[in-house]
């Protein structure tokens, strides 16, 4: 298929960076081992300058089973996970644990259910660094590849920023138990929540223990689940429904559909992403769906990607904040340009504007479609219908979850009630000023108490403090923001300690002079 009449910038960088040949030339770089270890070197000179990490500053505290409380547990070691738990070394809270259901490699979804070929953002915008020049990707990539190579990057490709990010969990000394999973959150008393764990390694039997401040990074749809529309016409959990009705997160068999006929529900990136992906793996027809008569076209969420937003949003009234992204809510997201030119490339894919799907039914040999043109059979379809945010739908907090205060409890939430965009933006969670959650009106102390030391850093946490928990231009803005909250509450929360250790200390400063008095003396020194 030839490529459509395309402005200079969109064929350099647009169509050259989603065709097969851009792949090739990934695959030929050269690499600069050397390089990579001399980089290394001034990442640990440069830690080592900055006193990271700090000497760990909380006391030890012994949880209602007499064990000693983890100050903090970090679930998901993704990017936002591993970047908060690097922000909390950095405030020298070290008595931490950080865990991930998947196997290393596996942590987010860079090499499981994101298509892209490329990131989206572009590629000099920093984040898991916090700050440090030297574990910014462009260090890492001009010293991997050279800085020829970075002069002729467009935008990150997917895995080399999945390298990138074990590479800094590595230079800052992030230790993360893989393939444990985070099972239930109970109250544990007033110090403390009661967590247990899955963790087939070690133990036939969960794990359960006490951890003082839990952070809750499990990334777009850690705050609730895949968004599956209701079709009369499909159970999802029948037979015919596994095999042939995929969601854009799901492990779908992409290498089994080389000559299927394969619809796609949504206009987002993954839509595209999942198109592109089966035109590769040989699909006969691709063909993509959405309501809307055109696709959206600008992404008013990029525009807060500055300072000011990251850092003022918070503090705006309820009502402004529901102001700002019920208009990004209602404009969309457009798919990347990439994404799209990615598709169009092949004569077998095919957009269909402004037909909606009404009903899905799949059976044994196939999927029928129904839209208001006319019924469509397919070999699969997949829903590419994003993350809704529920916290109904996490099972692990299911004992909490009923007391979480949401933006429906706002004192305005007659403004989030009357439309589907309004309902979605009420279903958010409520957090505090550190991300943590909080309880609606006449919740009990203990599980108010509770609430509080969970802390959501993922999708969930939009509405209360903007896209700094999962995006990567606001990466760093939310992580030490978390992190800095975790830390004033847990000195706060052993204030009594921290004064005693004061009235406690003793370093005779003046002992090499002349003028030391020893404590004995009885000479008042104050």
């Amino acid at each position: 298929m030839a490529a459509p009449d395309l402005n200079p910038l969109q064929t350099e960088l647009g169509w050259v960076a989603s065709s097969p040949g851009a792949q090739a030339l990934r695959a030929a770089r050269t690499e600069y081992p050397e390089a990579l270890r001399a980089l290394e070197a001034r990442v640990a000179h440069d830690l080592a300058c900055l006193n990271y990490p700090p000497a760990n500053w909380v006391p030890a505290r012994t949880g209602l089973d007499g064990e000693r409380l983890l100050d903090v547990l970090v679930v998901g070691a993704g990017m936002c996970g591993q970047t908060a738990a690097y922000a909390l070394r950095k405030e020298g809270v070290l008595h931490q644990r950080v865990i991930d259901a998947r196997a290393c490699g596996l942590e987010g979804p860079w090499a499981t259910h994101a298509r892209m070929e490329m990131l989206r953002s572009p590629k000099h915008l920093t984040g898991p660094d916090l700050g440090v020049p030297t574990l910014t990707f462009r260090a890492w990539y001009e010293a991997r590849f050279g800085t020829d190579a970075w002069q002729a990057l467009h935008k990150v490709w997917k895995l080399d920023w999945r390298d990138y990010l074990l590479w800094v969990r590595r230079m800052v000394g992030v230790s993360v138990d893989q393939q444990v999973r985070l099972v239930a959150v109970e109250p544990a008393g007033p110090h403390a929540v009661c967590v247990t764990l899955d963790d087939p390694q070690t133990s036939l039997a969960p794990q359960r223990f006490h951890v003082r401040k839990l952070v809750h990074a499990l990334g777009r749809e850690g705050s609730g689940g895949a968004r599956w529309p209701r079709f009369d016409g499909l159970d999802a959990d029948s037979t015919a429904a596994r095999a042939r009705v995929f969601h854009s997160s799901d492990e779908v068999p992409f290498a089994t559909l080389s000559g299927a006929r394969i619809g796609i529900l949504g206009v987002g990136a993954s839509a595209f992403d999942n198109a592109g992906l089966a035109l590769e793996s040989g699909a006969a027809a691709v063909t993509v769906f959405a309501r809307r008569p055109v696709l959206p076209q600008v992404n008013k969420s990029k525009w807060t990607s500055f300072a000011g937003f990251f850092r003022g949003y918070p503090a705006l009234p309820a009502e402004r904040r529901l102001d700002f992204y019920r208009h990004v809510f209602e404009e969309q997201v457009p798919p990347p340009f990439e994404s799209v030119l990615r598709c169009d490339r092949h004569e077998q894919f095919a957009l269909r504007l402004g037909e909606p799907w009404l009903d899905v039914a799949p059976d044994a040999q196939g999927v029928t479609v129904s839209t208001p043109q006319g019924a469509h059979r397919f070999d699969v379809v997949i829903l590419a219908t994003g993350f809704d945010v529920d916290l109904l739908d996490r099972p692990e907090l299911r004992a909490l979850v009923q007391h979480v205060r949401t933006w429906s409890d706002q004192s305005v939430a007659g403004s989030v009630d009357s439309t589907p965009i309004d309902r979605e933006l009420g279903r958010f969670p409520d957090l505090s000023d550190g991300f943590a959650l909080q309880a609606r009106a006449g919740v009990p102390s203990e599980l108010a108490s509770a609430l509080a030391r969970i802390h959501l850093f993922n999708w969930g946490s939009t509405i209360s403090h903007g896209a700094v928990a999962g995006d990567i231009p606001g990466l760093a803005t939310g992580a030490l923001r978390l992190s800095a909250a975790v830390a004033r509450d847990l000195f706060v929360e052993d204030a009594d300690l921290h004064e005693a250790r004061m009235h406690a200390h003793e370093e005779a400063e003046l002992k090499p002079t002349r003028w030391w008095v020893p404590p004995s003396d009885g000479v008042s020194r104050g």
